[in-house]
Parts: C-alpha cells; structure tokens; sequence
C-alpha cells in the first residue's frame, strides 16, 4: 500500500483499466507532483482519455489504485471532450459558467451574488464578457470551449484535467487558453491535459506521459519525447489485440510497468 499523497499529488501504482475486462491501460505507475503540468500523449486508442477518466473518478481501477490523498471530488476540475458536450440543450452562457459552483453549493444550493460576479469574472477572463445570456447553441466551437473553461475557473480546483481541449480551435483561441494553462502553473495547481499536438506539447508543457495502453515513458519532455518512444509506441499500438483477456498480473509482474517518482527515473515499457 502506497503512502498517502500530499494535496494536490495524485499517484498511479500498477493502475490497469479495463473495459467489459478487456484491458484499455496496463500496469501504469507513477505520479503527478502537486503543481507539475502534464501532457499526456500517445497514438489514437492509447487509453489517455480512459486514464484520465479513471484519474477523476468516473471509470474504475480493474487492478493497482489511484491515490488522491487529501483531496476530495471538488478540488478535482474535469474538462471532458467536446463531442461530449450537448451543446443544443437550452442553457445559457452563464448557466454553464455558474455550473462550476456546483461541487461546492450542491444541486440545491444558493449560490449567491459573490459566485454569480466569480462566473462573469471568468467570462471576462476567457474573452466573453457580454455573452452571459446568450443560449449555448449559439456560440461557435471556440467561444463554447472558453465558456467551459470559465467554468473551471468558477470551480477553482487544484487539479485540472483536460480531455483535448484545443482540438477544432483557431490559433487565437488555443493561445488564450494556453495561457490560462499557465496561469493555473504558476498558481502550483496540478494540470494534466490529453493532447495530439507535439510540437504544442514541447512548447508549452514540461513534463508529459507518453502511453500507448501501457506506460513508454513518463519524465521531462526532452526524455520523453524521442523518435526511440515514438518507436516504441508505434510497435505496441500495432501490437494491441482488441479481444485479449483481462491480464491479472497484479503486484508482483513489474517487466511492463513504468515508473517516474521525479528522481531521474523514466520508466519504459517492453
């Protein structure tokens, strides 16, 4: 059993997620220090998002844990994808923005002048100030995407999770949200975020997870993100199998785990 982690610390020891017990992320071990901002990436169907929806909760850990320590479900932002936002349902800017009280307010709780001025302060923060009463349908990809980051700012949550927050995004919308990115970095919140784009990743991020189901690599960015990994990943995605059998290997078979406890260990994986 793995120590308690320090508040905003999450730590991964031989997490595997599997789906109707077929597994989507092996033996993955390691940890994200409190204030680290992560990229997690990897080749389509590597298990990022899977990890990540393990990470905050909503899938659960077929084998190994996920220790959280202190922190409880409100200091945990979740940035789901875009596809799974219903953007028809009949709300308003506002609305949406005022959702990130929730956690803390509960479903039936008032949430009062001070948060509702918090959600028009985010607003104002991610460029859409003036758009508090339009209906979400309305708004373009980008605009809904700063919305829903308002909405994580409205929550104020030491770890952040982004699922692909910068696919569809014109230039100018990426970099603002960029840089609430690393307005949350320099507030030592914990950020860790899905995403595609390496050369976005090796400017912007300092440490990323490189995964393709299971763990390549995990440490600073010039460690992880080398043609010998990108190698490594291409070999295991063609290698996946789709229809084996759930692997129970438990604790005791470590030959495909990687592990990074930020001492100058990058785990890799066979």
């Amino acid at each position: 059993m793995i120590a308690s982690a320090p508040a905003g610390e999450i730590r991964l020891d031989n997490v595997t997620v599997a789906y109707d017990r077929h597994p989507a992320v092996h033996h993955v071990s390691g940890r994200f220090t409190t204030g680290s901002l992560t990229a997690i990436v990897g080749p389509n169907g590597a298990g990022k998002s899977t990890l990540l929806k393990a990470i905050v909760g909503q899938l659960p850990v077929a084998d190994g844990s996920i220790e959280r320590g202190p922190l409880k479900p409100r200091d945990i932002a979740f940035l789901p994808q875009q596809a799974s936002l219903d953007r028809a349902y009949p709300i308003s800017v506002l609305e949406v923005v005022l959702l990130g009280h929730w956690q803390r307010v509960g479903a039936f709780g008032h949430i009062g002048r001070d948060g509702i001025r918090a959600a028009r302060e985010a607003l104002s923060a991610v460029g859409l100030e003036g758009f508090e009463q339009r209906p979400l349908a309305t708004l373009s990809i980008g605009q809904a995407q700063r919305a829903l980051f308002a909405r994580v700012l409205v929550q104020d949550a030491r770890v952040i999770l982004l699922d692909e927050p910068f696919n569809a995004l014109d230039a100018r919308t990426v970099a603002d949200l960029l840089a609430l990115l690393q307005r949350w970095h320099g507030e030592k919140r914990t950020v860790i975020a899905v995403l595609h784009d390496f050369d976005l990743v090796r400017q912007h991020f300092p440490e990323a997870l490189y995964l393709a189901r299971r763990l390549i690599a995990w440490g600073r960015i010039d460690e992880v993100l080398t043609p010998e990994n990108q190698l490594a990943a291409r070999r295991m995605a063609e290698s996946w199998d789709d229809t084996a059998p759930f692997c129970d290997t438990g604790h005791n078979h470590d030959s495909h785990s990687g592990h990074h406890d930020h001492t100058g260990h990058h785990g890799h994986a066979a």
